[in-house]
């Protein structure tokens, strides 16, 4: 079957389950003849991914898809191989996984929770899928994370930055490469406490879901830590567009500084209410009213436009790092695609084939053997420098980048600078902190499915 005809029929069949209801509880029975859940018995493999295809973080979705296409491109041998050719591991050859090609099925996640759920669901029952990646919500990593376990196969997190996905709400069979929110808040607070000093006023607007809370959270520790004080918090809807009643209390608090924990759509869309407000020209306390997005893309800066000259940010991988993964990675995706790979890009490729090399080094494609070669790996060539999959909570520790809004950009691609690459020590954290769920976080125990 071609790989047209199974990501057409994935898309028909995510939108065939989610129309007919998506609130029914998933059981998932055993197959008696098969060892682990979707034990490939054939001559190829089949990988379900499930991305945004519509709403607020379509965007990301879209990017995400064609690394994804991408990754299989090099893993079944075809265009450069990327990043292949710079991983630290060299169990991949080129010839699929363990020999047998490499297909795939998409869903669209829609950025909500059940839709994701039913769309994975369906891969995994109906196309076969032995594992689920992608996403760009956290709300729909966690639901995708915990019906993946109950399934039986691995979940390879794209885009999510909540501290709940390798938290409180973390599993066996779920990893992240993606930073999370105590990260961001780590690596950015030195950063602001240096440009904007030790004495602010910070006002808060949240995106109403996990995500959004932890990052609240994670900021407002690091800030706090250091000397500002939060006056408001304020939590707004996923699905709101315009957010001009939002910003206009932000002048009436005594805030000198606009934190906008907000993503995707909702990031462009509220820091260009907050321009339009004219809050970058006011002066409060004595001093320049600063705005600060701590989860920063270049797709977001590509639409929020000369909005983000001059803000900061944190983000987990940008497309001008000079090292040779990224530079591989640049190449491939830009001769593809005609454009600079984006961070959601970046890290759903690097989850692919991180996958695909532990299915390798393990010799099976049973998630629990595949567990255990993810569980303490460590890795370089594939950006961000040594990177570890820490076992305790299967979240990836590495260097965090923060970057700031380009005052003179060269084009519309070259949006963000790095100003500070924090390194790893810095951003690493105990795996029962207080932020991730504390001491009653577990992962709980592998669950091979059959």
């Amino acid at each position: 079957m071609s790989k047209t005809d199974l990501t057409r029929r994935g898309l028909l069949k995510t939108g065939a389950v989610a129309g007919a209801g998506v609130a029914l509880p998933t059981i998932f029975t055993a197959q008696s003849a098969a060892a682990f859940t979707n034990e490939p018995t054939g001559g190829s493999v089949t990988l379900g991914f499930n991305v945004p295809q519509t709403g607020p973080y379509a965007d990301e979705g879209a990017d995400e898809l064609r690394a994804y296409e991408l990754a299989v491109e090099h893993l079944n041998g075809g265009g450069d191989g990327g990043m292949m050719n710079t991983f630290s591991s060299k169990a991949l050859q080129g010839n699929g996984i363990l020999g047998k090609k490499v297909e795939y099925v998409t869903g669209d996640t829609q950025t909500k929770a059940d839709a994701a759920r039913a769309s994975a669901k369906s891969m995994i029952e109906k196309d076969g899928a032995i594992m689920i990646t992608g996403g760009s919500s956290s709300g729909v990593a966690v639901a995708v994370q915990a019906l993946c376990q109950e399934a039986g196969v691995i979940f390879m997190a794209g885009l999510t930055h909540s501290n709940d996905t390798t938290g409180k709400d973390r599993k066996a069979n779920g990893f992240r490469h993606f930073f999370n929110s105590y990260m961001s808040g780590a690596a950015l607070a030195p950063v602001l406490a240096n440009a904007y000093g030790t004495d602010r006023k910070a006002y808060h607007l949240t995106a109403d879901y996990n995500w959004g809370y932890t990052t609240e959270e994670a900021v407002k520790a690091s800030t706090e830590a250091m000397g500002w004080e939060t006056v408001a918090a304020v939590k707004t809807p996923l699905t709101q567009t315009d957010f001009s009643s939002y910003i206009a209390p932000v002048l009436q608090s005594g805030a000198d500084t606009l934190v906008l924990n907000h993503y995707g759509g909702n990031m462009v869309n509220s820091l260009t209410n907050a321009v339009q407000f004219g809050l970058r020209d006011k002066q409060v306390n004595g001093k320049d009213f600063q705005i600060i997005v701590p989860l920063y893309s270049r797709l977001m800066a590509k639409g929020a436009g000369a909005n983000v000259k001059g803000i900061f940010g944190s983000t987990n991988w940008h497309w001008s790092l000079q090292d040779e993964g990224s530079k591989a990675f640049v190449k491939s995706f830009g001769t593809k695609y005609g454009f600079p790979p984006s961070q959601a890009a970046h890290t759903t490729y690097v989850q692919a084939l991180l996958y695909a090399d532990a299915v390798e080094r393990a010799g099976s494609f049973n998630p629990c053997a595949v567990v255990e070669a993810l569980e303490g790996f460590e890795f370089d060539g594939m950006g961000n420098g040594p990177t570890l999959y820490r076992a305790e909570d299967h979240q990836c520790f590495k260097d965090v980048l923060v970057v700031k809004g380009k005052e003179n950009p060269d084009s519309e691609f070259d949006l963000l600078e790095i100003v500070e690459v924090t390194p790893v020590d810095q951003v690493t954290y105990a795996p029962d902190h207080p932020q991730m769920g504390g001491a009653e976080a577990s992962l709980g125990s592998c669950n091979p499915g059959a």
